[in-house]
C-alpha cells in the first residue's frame, strides 16, 4: 500500500479541480494546471479533496498510485503558493542583473553569459549575488534553476560558482609545499 497515495489532497480556499476521464484540471489565484493520469489510477474530486486510487493490484498501478498522487499535489500547491528556487552567486566579479527578459550573469568568462528567461517563469535578481527563480510548475522552476547553475558550478577549492541557497559544498584542500 502506499502511503502517499493513500493521503487525500485538500483544496484550499480559491482552488478549483475538475476531472474529465483521466484528465485533471486545477485553477488557482496563480493560474491553471492539468495532469493526465495513466489508465491504472482513478481521480475522483469530492467535497474540496481530491482522492487517488489504484485500479487493481498489480505493479504497475500501486507505482502510478503514489505518484499520480503526487503530481496532483504539486498541481495544488503550484496555482496556489507557486514554487521557488533560490540560487546563489559566489565569486570575486561574479554578478548578476535582469534587463528585461534576459538575465546578465558575469561569471569570470571573457564575455558575458545572456540567458533568456522562458515563458511561465519569472527570473528576478535582488542584489547582485541572489537570483530567484519562481513559477507555477515545479518541473520548469527547477529546469530553469538549473539552466542557470550550469553556466557556472560551484567548485570544490574556493567555492566559487552559483549554488543553490541550501547547497553545502564539500570543500576540499589544495596543494601543500
Amino acid at each position: 500500500m502506499s502511503r502517499i497515495g493513500k493521503k487525500p489532497v485538500e483544496l484550499p480556499s480559491g482552488v478549483t479541480a475538475t476531472v474529465s476521464g483521466q484528465t485533471v484540471e486545477v485553477k488557482g489565484p496563480k493560474g491553471a494546471l492539468s495532469f493526465t493520469a495513466t489508465d491504472d489510477v482513478t481521480i475522483e474530486v469530492k467535497d474540496n479533496v481530491i482522492t487517488v486510487t489504484p485500479r487493481g493490484n498489480s505493479k504497475r498501478a500501486r507505482q502510478q498510485w503514489g505518484m499520480s498522487r503526487t503530481v496532483v499535489q504539486n498541481l495544488v500547491t503550484g496555482v496556489s503558493q507557486g514554487f521557488r528556487k533560490e540560487l546563489e552567486i559566489s565569486g570575486v566579479g561574479y554578478r548578476a542583473q535582469m534587463q528585461g527578459n534576459t538575465l546578465k550573469l558575469s561569471l569570470g568568462y571573457s564575455h558575458e553569459v545572456d540567458f533568456e528567461v522562458p515563458e511561465g517563469v519569472t527570473v528576478t535578481a535582488p542584489k547582485q549575488t541572489e537570483i530567484v527563480v519562481e513559477g507555477i510548475d515545479p518541473q520548469l522552476v527547477g529546469q530553469v534553476a538549473a539552466n542557470i547553475r550550469e553556466w557556472r558550478k560551484p567548485e570544490p577549492y574556493k567555492g566559487k560558482g552559483i549554488k543553490y541557497k541550501d547547497e553545502y559544498i564539500f570543500r576540499k584542500e589544495g596543494k601543500k609545499k
